[in-house]
């Protein structure tokens, strides 16, 4: 039995067209030797292999479409790395994600970011965080007002 029969399930015959459930499952047939690519490449890029990885590459079929994907989002032709790491590190703050802020931060260091960079984009974050707070915390008040 191959990886794929193990990984792949069985696909509905309305779920997706033939020619493109051969394409994914051909794809897909080669999900462990991507899984330690994408590893090794998160590790060049970041400097470490996220923590989700250990558990996510459980399922390689999901892994590497998932990784691929975020990878691509993380990457944009329309950025440079550094920048692209200074926007991840601010979404990290902005999201209250401690691990990956320690793993954007050491990112954005390795691909050139100053320290003053890095603190400015934390204040940025801390504004967006504090304003998510009010919003949602005002819109609560005024919807008890009536209470």
């Amino acid at each position: 039995m191959g990886l794929h029969t193990f990984i792949i399930p069985p696909l509905e015959p309305t779920a997706m067209k033939p020619e493109s459930a051969m394409i994914l499952e051909e794809f897909l047939r080669h999900s462990d030797t991507l899984t330690r690519e994408i590893e090794q490449d998160a590790e060049e890029m970041l400097g470490v292999v996220p923590f989700i990885f250990r558990t996510l590459k459980e399922r390689p079929d999901l892994f590497v479409l998932s990784a691929l994907g975020d990878y691509l989002a993380c990457r944009p032709g329309s950025l440079d790395a550094k920048t692209a790491e200074l926007v991840a590190m601010t979404a990290a703050a902005a999201a209250n994600a401690p691990d990956c802020l320690r793993v954007h931060i050491a990112a954005a260091r390795k691909e050139g970011a100053s320290r003053e960079q890095i603190r400015d984009c934390l204040i940025i974050a801390s504004v967006i965080g504090k304003t998510t707070v009010l919003a949602r915390s005002l819109r609560i008040l005024d919807e008890q007002q009536g209470a």
